[in-house]
């Protein structure tokens, strides 16, 4: 696939909706529109009542009494009424480009203006959204772009939305429909991929029948969940190790057999993942986000190994006011620095090692107003790239690649003219260092499509400057076999000479529950 990018988009817009379908995503929608400089953008509400949208309506109402705790939510209803009056269009507005939402368009609005239109599984409007979601899963999102006088559209971008937090159709609808709208400001910036194609699936509206049988399974699942809470701690993941030669590595096998995998041992209560290895000075160490189940918010420890390869206990060596991962490390100078995942204070921050491995301090911030996950920094071609996925408050964390780029480690870091480069939950967020093996660049990714941190795909990269970004699938790892039981696996480090992975893994609340499951549940290969 390629791309091209021109000038922006006329900034005078029409969004169209169907009035059973308006929901407060649409109302995100138009306001980020508004956003953009000399923007003028308006909302027009067409009635058009069908008895699918009664079901969905009633669905949806279901689940905010037995599913959502969420107070507001992008796929919930709004009436027309409820509308600022400021948002609706005028008498008389022409507008260039018409954002067109509805299920069935027509040629009825602003016949010489450019039509954006948002196609799921091939098919406009909510109902083929809501087919997805109820029957099968993340639909490809499509942009359909159709010049005025052109008699067929021209697929100009597409993408699909991470379900990680997905809970139920609306926590669904709000996850993909924000990528509708990551997708569509994209294309109004000026961004056309060239050569896409959109899929095409049947779609199946969802009746009463279906609604019925949504209320049963949604009841039978939060008694289920409830019930796993009360035994088990939710998201417990562990860090697995190994020694092991060059040629023997994942990266080199294809696979997680070979050597046997060692688990670094944790607390009942907390769980480690995102492990970084580093050799320094004769000496390795593993890096690693430690997890307290009780107070929910991970800090940054280090496990230091001995002479003959044991790995020490467990060190908090980084701790902040909010929640902090993936100690992503570098070599600088002589010096060590590390960029653990900050998000939820919006920035992207350096920290120095001021008295390794203990001690660090912060450096510089990198990038600001940004909410990032996994910062992964590469030095390529004379420039250095960082890597990360980013939202702005909703959907997904797994589907967005941004990239930046720097002449210098500390900045100061441009965005990449694509950004976001990708939107697609099997192949954007990182999952560990990149690596150069047989004269190509290549990095781990997380595949998200079965849920967060599912498997690990292996992605060679094709391209990677200042114009564009092109990888292309080297293969794929998944956990569950001897080598590494559990569910989900989601990073992959190798410095030469130590490799980390970490899985998923059930981890029941009392300890001796947990040492059996431990025990049963430790690498055979």
């Amino acid at each position: 696939m390629s791309a091209t990018t021109s000038k922006p988009l006329p900034g005078s817009i029409l969004v169209a909706v169907d009035g059973p379908a308006l929901a407060r995503w649409v109302v995100w929608l138009v306001e980020a529109l508004r956003q953009r400089p000399g923007a003028q953008v308006y909302l027009r509400v067409e009635e058009k009542p069908c008895e699918a949208s009664t079901a969905l309506a009633s669905l949806l109402g279901l689940e905010k009494m037995l599913v959502s705790r969420r107070l507001v939510a992008g796929g919930d209803r709004i009436p027309r009424s409820e509308i600022d009056g400021s948002f609706l269009e005028p008498a008389g507005f022409a507008p260039d480009v018409v954002i067109d939402l509805r299920a069935s368009p027509s040629s009825d609005l602003a016949a010489s203006a450019i039509r954006l239109r948002p196609l799921y599984d091939g098919h406009p409007g909510e109902q083929a959204l809501v087919s997805a979601l109820f029957f099968r899963e993340t639909p490809q999102i499509a942009i359909e772009k159709m010049e005025a006088g052109q008699a067929l559209g021209m697929i100009v971008a597409t993408g699909t939305a991470s379900l990680e937090a997905k809970s139920c159709i609306g926590s669904g609808m709000e996850a993909v429909t924000s990528r509708v709208i990551t997708l569509l400001l994209k294309v109004l910036s000026g961004y056309a991929g060239e050569g896409l194609i959109a899929s095409s699936i049947p779609v199946r509206p969802i009746g009463r029948k279906d609604v019925a049988v949504a209320s049963v399974r949604d009841i039978a699942q939060q008694a289920a969940r409830a019930m796993y809470r009360l035994c088990c701690y939710e998201s417990h993941w562990r860090v697995g190790w190994r020694f092991v030669e060059p040629g023997q590595d994942v990266w080199s096998r294809g696979d997680l057999a070979g050597k046997r995998w060692n688990v670094l041992p944790d607390p009942v209560d907390h769980f480690y993942a995102d492990p970084f290895p580093l050799h320094w000075r004769g000496r390795d160490y593993l890096f690693f986000e430690d997890l307290d189940h009780k107070v929910g918010k991970g800090v940054i420890a280090v496990a230091a190994f001995d002479d003959a390869g044991r790995p020490g206990q467990a060190v908090t060596v980084l701790e902040e006011p909010w929640h902090l991962s993936y100690p992503f490390l570098i070599e600088r100078d002589g010096e060590v620095f590390m960029i653990p995942e900050s998000s939820a204070n919006r920035e992207i921050v350096i920290y120095r090692a001021s008295d390794f491995p203990l001690k660090w301090e912060r450096h510089a911030v990198l990038v600001e107003n940004v909410e990032a996950a996994d910062a992964t920094i590469v030095e390529h071609d004379g420039l250095f790239y960082m890597f990360a996925v980013t939202r702005e408050g909703f959907g997904g964390y797994s589907d967005t690649l941004a990239i930046w780029w720097a002449e210098d480690l500390f900045g100061p870091w441009h965005p990449h003219r694509q950004n976001p480069v990708l939107v697609n939950d099997r192949t954007a967020r990182p999952a560990g260092n990149f690596i150069r093996m047989n004269g190509g660049l290549f990095r781990p990714v997380q595949d998200c499509r079965r849920a967060y941190g599912a498997d690990l795909g292996l992605m060679k990269v094709r391209q990677l400057d200042r114009e564009g970004f092109v990888q292309e699938p080297h293969g794929r790892i998944s956990a569950g076999g001897p080598e590494w039981p559990g569910k989900r696996i989601h990073s992959l480090n190798y410095n030469g000479r130590l490799e980390t992975i970490d899985g998923y893994n059930r981890r029941p609340k009392l300890k001796l529950a947990a040492d059996w499951v431990d025990w049963w549940s430790r690498p055979r290969g």
